[in-house]
C-alpha cells in the first residue's frame, strides 16, 4: 500500500523532511503501525516518534489515534501537540 506522509513543526525540523510518499509493508495497517515502522529507520526517527513522546496524528485531515486503519493513498500526518493562550 502506498501512503503520503506529512510532518509539521518541530517534528519536521527534527526529521529534516516535510513530506514523502512511501510503500508500507503489509504488516503496517494502522496509523500506530506507521509510527512504529518509521521508528525502525533509526535516529532521528526513533527518538522523534518514540512511543512515550507526545505526538498528534491525523489521517486524511482528521485527528486520529493509533488504531485508525490505513487505506491506499491516504495521508498520515504527525505533529507536536499545540498549546495556546
Amino acid at each position: 500500500m502506498r501512503i503520503q506522509l506529512k510532518f509539521f513543526a518541530s517534528v519536521r525540523e527534527a526529521l529534516g523532511v516535510s513530506d514523502e510518499t512511501v510503500d508500507v509493508p503489509d504488516a503496517v495497517a494502522t496509523v500506530g503501525d506507521v509510527r512504529r515502522w518509521l521508528r525502525m529507520r533509526g535516529e532521528p526517527w526513533s527518538e522523534t516518534l518514540a512511543e512515550g513522546r507526545p505526538l498528534r496524528m491525523a489521517c486524511n485531515h482528521v485527528m486520529t489515534d493509533a488504531t485508525t486503519r490505513l487505506s491506499d493513498g491516504c495521508e498520515v500526518a504527525f505533529f507536536p501537540p499545540v498549546t495556546g493562550g
